[in-house]
Formats: structure tokens, C-alpha cells, sequence
């Protein structure tokens, strides 16, 4: 048993590691969140179409970014709670970090219904642009 629970405090060291090096690295949300482009970015304040849609990829992607970070810093502090958790036994973890685990369960839920709906979205807008003649 003893060699679990070194096992599991090693795992917890090692995504506390992984969780900091992430909030410091450019690909954190804060850092995702400082690099947008404007669409005159693109053309200027006249404008064209072809710069139209380019920005509009553009803010798609940086979108989908940030989401993707936002998630992955919520999906490594459940790890951090749950190995806490496995460590010390659940019933032992204190109000606070059973809250904000099922915060983040939801959370993390209601991002996955918001990309499953985008999705479904998404397809029927290209099902409709193929159907178009075009």
C-alpha cells in the first residue's frame, strides 16, 4: 500500500509540475487571451472579402484556442483534486475541493454540449452549402 501512495504523490508532484509549467507557457489562456487581431489587422480600414474570411478563420481558430486551454487548465486541476483525493481517501477531502471538483465536472460538461452543439451546427451549415450548387 505504502508504494501507492508514493506512486500517487509522485503523479500529484509531477501534474502540479505539468499545471505550472502550463500557466507559464504562451499557450496559456491569459496569453491565448492577449494575442487577437482586429479585422483591419487583415485589410486596413477598406477592406475586401477575401480579408473578411481570412479574419473570420482566424478568430475561429483563436477561438477554438482558448477554449482548448481553458479546458486543458480545468482538466489538470480535477487530476490535481482526484490524486489528492486517492491519496488522503475522498471522504477525506475538505468541502472546498469536492465544490470546485464538481465545478469543474460541470464546467468541462457544458463546454463538451457547447462543441457537440457547434458541431451539429457546423454540419448543417456545410450540408446546406453543398446542396447549393455551388
Amino acid at each position: 500500500m505504502k508504494v501507492g501512495l508514493e506512486a500517487l504523490k509522485t503523479f500529484k508532484t509531477r501534474v502540479d509540475a505539468v499545471l505550472k509549467t502550463f500557466e507559464d507557457s504562451p499557450g496559456s489562456a491569459k496569453k491565448v487571451a492577449m494575442h487577437t487581431l482586429t479585422a483591419e489587422s487583415f485589410c486596413g480600414k477598406g477592406g475586401f472579402p477575401e480579408s473578411v474570411s481570412l479574419h473570420s478563420q482566424y478568430t475561429r481558430v483563436h477561438d477554438r484556442l482558448m477554449t482548448l486551454s481553458q479546458s486543458l487548465t480545468l482538466q489538470i486541476e480535477a487530476m490535481q483534486i482526484a490524486v489528492h483525493g486517492a491519496d488522503i481517501g475522498f471522504a477525506n477531502l475538505d468541502n472546498d475541493q469536492r465544490r470546485r471538483f464538481h465545478e469543474i465536472r460541470m464546467q468541462i460538461n457544458e463546454q463538451s454540449e457547447d462543441a457537440r452543439k457547434h458541431q451539429e451546427h457546423q454540419k448543417r451549415t456545410d450540408d446546406k452549402q453543398a446542396h447549393g450548387g455551388f
